[in-house]
């Protein structure tokens, strides 16, 4: 019988995947170009206005196991549709108005968001032809970014000419169109298909699969044993890493430029976008180097340029561009590996579903601190030196954990070999 990699390249499914990447990082930033208008309008503290940020974080790191057993319970395909669904769901409800909206509506999104998150790399593994794993997984975390950088440039023009509430809605458009594509790519029948589907090697189409419980144990071992597996906890800690800095960079760059280089609120909120808009690069870039150098010389890239970002700010900030382009190319390269990194390293659809639920899970549970923890120690000192430090600590727990684990990774297909 043909394996996944002989098959025709599955270009709907691709294109379904990439545009879902809109939705699953765009919605939940536009809440920071607006959070001064949020204040003033709901009545809000700036605690309160830091929790809606930091919420879908929470989010990610509290729901992701329950969202692993949903994924596995609902099947693939039908945990994307939901995904798609219930973050359109939550924009609209983030977007009536009212305190209470905007926090339900954050949460609403933020636990549809993890099902996503959960749910892609086990579509990868399952439709994507080994060979172009990097290529897609870079295309969909780019894609993550171009919401990201979309949502910042242009949340604040519209709430200032139609209000926030429909400066919010407008990003419901991500949903409608990732949905789109996703039923025109699988087809209506099998997008709200209820347990495990799989395309047929023939058409592409997709086919119920019959489970063989005989089957099921050794499934159970192998997941029972990925927190015990020395390249999965590797993973966790780098992606941990990862999230740390990307948060920290994210909530605190624009105070930076304001502070140290002395830019305007406005300046320094368009400004800062390059550490989203560089993230392209990376995430594109990383999948193409890789095949040319190895994964483990282009994560030593990598974890360059994410040191090199807290590190110039703290010697040199008036090359804020610099160390901002450096910092968004290495944030997109960086989750742009790790999630290759997993699907790599996965035996099959349940596995992948457990190192996606476990490396995440732990990365956003300590990346969710970081916005707080940053703050308050810029708090206790009046300056940005011990903030930056900190994060040119997580830069190197990046580095250090993800490269171990993709030397691993190199040297065995599974974390479970060794």
């Amino acid at each position: 019988m043909p394996t996944t990699s002989t098959r025709s390249f599955p270009w709907p499914v691709v294109i379904g995947i990439v545009l879902i990447g809109l939705v699953l990082r765009g919605p939940i930033i536009a809440i920071a170009p607006i959070s001064g208008t949020l204040r003033a309008d709901l009545g809000l503290t700036a605690a309160q206005v830091g929790l809606l940020t930091t919420l879908p974080v929470l989010c990610f790191a509290i729901i992701t196991p329950f969202a692993s057993f949903f994924v596995g319970r609902a099947g693939a395909n039908f945990a994307t549709t939901i995904t798609v669904i219930g973050v359109g769901l939550g924009t609209i409800i983030r977007s009536a108005g009212g305190v209470e909206a905007v926090f339900v509506g954050t949460i609403i999104m933020g636990a549809f968001i993890t099902v996503g998150n959960v749910v892609v790399p086990v579509l990868i593994r399952r439709d994507v032809p080994a060979r172009r794993v990097g290529i897609v997984t870079g295309s969909y975390t780019s894609a993550m970014n171009v919401s990201s950088m979309i949502t910042s440039l242009a949340t604040a023009p519209l709430a200032q000419a139609f209000g926030w509430q429909a400066a919010l809605l407008a990003w419901g458009g991500f949903a409608v169109i990732a949905t789109a594509g996703w039923l025109l790519a699988i087809g209506p029948r099998a997008a709200f298909h209820v347990g495990p589907l799989r395309p047929t090697l023939e058409s592409g189409a997709f086919e119920t699969v019959a489970i063989d419980t005989q089957s099921i144990p050794s499934i159970q071992g192998v997941h029972a044993r990925t927190w015990r597996s020395a390249s999965a906890l590797l993973l966790s800690l780098a992606f941990a890493g990862q999230a740390f800095s990307y948060y920290g960079v994210t909530a605190w760059f624009p105070t930076i430029l304001e502070d140290e280089v002395g830019l305007s609120v406005t300046a320094a909120g368009s400004s800062s976008s390059i550490f989203q808009i560089a993230a392209v690069v990376g995430a594109l870039g990383v999948p193409l180097l890789s095949t040319r150098i190895g994964i483990p010389r282009t994560f030593v890239l990598v974890a360059i340029l994410w040191v090199s970002c807290p590190v110039g700010l703290l010697l040199d900030p008036s090359a804020w561009f610099i160390w901002g382009f450096f910092g968004g190319v290495a944030q997109g390269g960086g989750i742009t590996i790790v999630f290759m990194l997993i699907v790599q390293l996965a035996l099959n659809g349940t596995h992948a579903r457990g190192l996606s639920a476990m490396i995440q899970g732990v990365g956003y549970a300590l990346g969710a601190t970081s916005a707080t923890l940053l703050g308050a120690a810029h708090d206790a000192t009046g300056a940005w030196t011990l903030p930056l430090s900190i994060i040119v600590v997580s830069t190197l727990v990046f580095s250090a954990a993800g490269l171990a684990g993709a030397i691993r990774a190199n040297r065995t297909r599974s974390p479970l070999a060794r």
